[in-house]
């Protein structure tokens, strides 16, 4: 007899992997994605897998890094969100990032023409029916309300996301780089063997002091009633960061170390900016962990 289907709740990097591994175990799957029925907030496309935040996986090292062993281990495991975000990686250093339409296409792509794969278009709203014989809620922050509310009722939590802001990109047209410079943070090599995957947007001390000021009285967006969650303290604004002090962007996303500026060596950087690829074509580039409430006129 054949085995009763395995439904599988959310079209994310979560709920694709969990279809992909059941199926490619033998067994019928139903993966349920509300997009395009019901659209969210954020997401742009009805593809799966959409990433509608950063392009990066972080670190790819298995040797030396918790998260690159996991990437490790998905490999040997035939991922099917390691294959596609293999093959459609970008430069950036050590972290290992992907050009978002064309991995989220082959993500869609593989499991649309796998025979055991089932996508159906809709909302779950609520729990899954009674006569589902087994389920996976893969749902994350952009839960439909219905199912969110039916989950915290469940599970009695009243927290089950952190926010996470959207970083700016920038053409590459309109970096200088007369002033910028190409190099990967200590030169690290990543996936793709390039060191100079990112590029380096530098400051000197009056013009950082002159940032922080404009970052700190910029007008920022207000939150929407979805967005009213716990922020995580690995991706905090930077107009957040900065109210811890002036100093606190200058020890994180700005960290000057392990960059010399190709243009004046022996002036070390007080800060720098840096830009990782962020399509196929190059012609986009994400600022790394510039996280932001600002309105649009003041990133500007």
């Amino acid at each position: 007899m054949s085995p009763a289907p395995i439904h599988v709740i959310g079209g994310g990097l979560a709920g694709s992997e969990a279809a992909w591994q059941i199926a490619d175990a033998g067994v019928p799957v139903i993966l349920h994605e509300m997009r395009p029925v019901r659209r969210t907030d954020a997401h742009h496309t009805d593809g799966l897998a959409e990433l509608v935040c950063s392009n990066s996986f972080r670190a790819d090292d298995w040797t030396s890094n918790a998260v690159g062993l996991l990437h490790a281990e998905m490999r040997v495991l035939n991922s099917l969100i390691m294959s596609c975000g293999d093959a459609h990686q970008v430069p950036a250093g050590g972290a290992l990032a992907v050009d978002r339409d064309g991995f989220s296409a082959a993500v869609t792509e593989r499991l649309t023409a796998h025979p055991l794969v089932t996508i159906e278009r809709g909302e779950v709203a609520g729990l899954p029916p009674e006569d589902w014989d087994s389920v996976i809620i893969a749902t994350g922050p952009l839960t439909s309300p219905a199912l969110a509310q039916a989950i915290q009722g469940l599970t009695g939590e009243d927290e089950l996301s952190f926010f996470d802001a959207i970083a700016p990109i920038v053409t590459l047209e309109s970096i200088d780089m007369d002033i910028a410079w190409r190099q990967s943070r200590y030169d690290k090599a990543g996936p793709g063997g390039d060191t100079q995957a990112y590029i380096n947007c530098p400051m000197d001390r009056v013009q950082y002091e002159g940032f922080i000021d404009a970052l700190l009285a910029g007008p920022k967006s207000e939150f929407r009633e979805w967005e009213n969650v716990p922020y995580f303290d690995g991706c905090l604004p930077i107009e957040v960061m900065a109210e811890r002090g002036r100093e606190t962007l200058r020890h994180g996303p700005m960290k000057p170390v392990g960059l010399t500026n190709a243009h004046r060596p022996d002036d070390k950087p007080w800060a720098v900016v840096q830009l990782r690829q962020d399509n196929a074509l190059g012609t986009l580039w994400n600022m790394v962990g510039f996280q932001t409430k600002l309105k649009h006129g003041a990133q500007t």
